[in-house]
Order: C-alpha cells, then structure tokens, then sequence
C-alpha cells in the first residue's frame, strides 16, 4: 500500500499556526457559502478538490489552499477574504491529517506534498456565489 506524504507545514499532531503566502494562499469563506463552493468544487474536481480546512466551531470559516502568490491573480469578491502575501502577517491554522484537531479540520482529507486546490477554478466558483449580479 503507498501512502501519500504530506507536506513539511501539515503538523504530526494537534494543529499550527502558518504564515500565509509562504507554502499555501488562502481564500476564507463562511458557513454555507463555503460549504457550497467546497459541493460545487468536490463535484467539478471528481470529490478531490485539494487541500480544504474547516473550522468546525463558531463561524465554520471555509479555507481553500491555493498556490503561494496565486490568490494576488484575482479579484475577490466581498465575502470571500484573502490570506496571502501581504504587508501584515496573517496566519491560517493547520490541522494534523489525524487525531483531536478541534476545532479544525480537513474536509476531503491532508493534502499530499504539492497538492492545492486549482485557484482559477476557486475563483470562478467563488464569484457564482458571492459576485453581485451584473459583474
């Protein structure tokens, strides 16, 4: 049986902390929205749309990681915020691909070294769902 190796940044256990725009963009949605997009996503990617973390508490944020700097090629429509390179630091938690990593998770299971989901993909979804009409 081969088994795919994670990335360097996915934690052993528990969950981290990791610099955006460094190993992975991402792009944060909230509760339903996100949850439609990932539908939408799974389906348009055969149920493998890359790497997704959920938070399964509170707002139940959405992350889908992208390329490092490819989230810096589109236009985000409000509602859906950006984490990459920037001026200020921002961090997106990490979970460990087993084990208690309350309150995160992934939801199509830990990527394997160089898997993201397909920004230009994302980004067309992302606009069905949150783009005013007309634009």
């Amino acid at each position: 049986m081969t088994s795919k190796r994670c990335p360097e940044w996915v934690p052993i256990t528990g969950h981290q902390l990791h610099l955006t725009g460094i190993h992975f963009d991402a792009i944060r949605l909230r509760g339903v929205r996100g949850e439609a997009v990932l539908h939408h996503l799974g389906t348009l990617t055969d149920g493998e749309p890359g790497p997704v973390v959920q938070e399964v508490a509170g707002s139940r944020w959405t992350y889908f990681l992208i390329p490092p700097g490819s989230s810096k090629e589109y236009d985000w429509p409000p509602g859906a915020r950006c984490f990459g390179p920037a001026a200020r630091d921002q961090y997106v938690g990490i979970p460990a691909p087993d084990g208690n990593t309350y309150p995160l998770s992934w939801r199509c299971g830990a990527p394997a070294e160089g898997d993201f989901v397909d920004a230009e993909l994302l980004h067309g979804l992302v606009m069905a769902q949150l783009a005013p009409e007309g634009e």
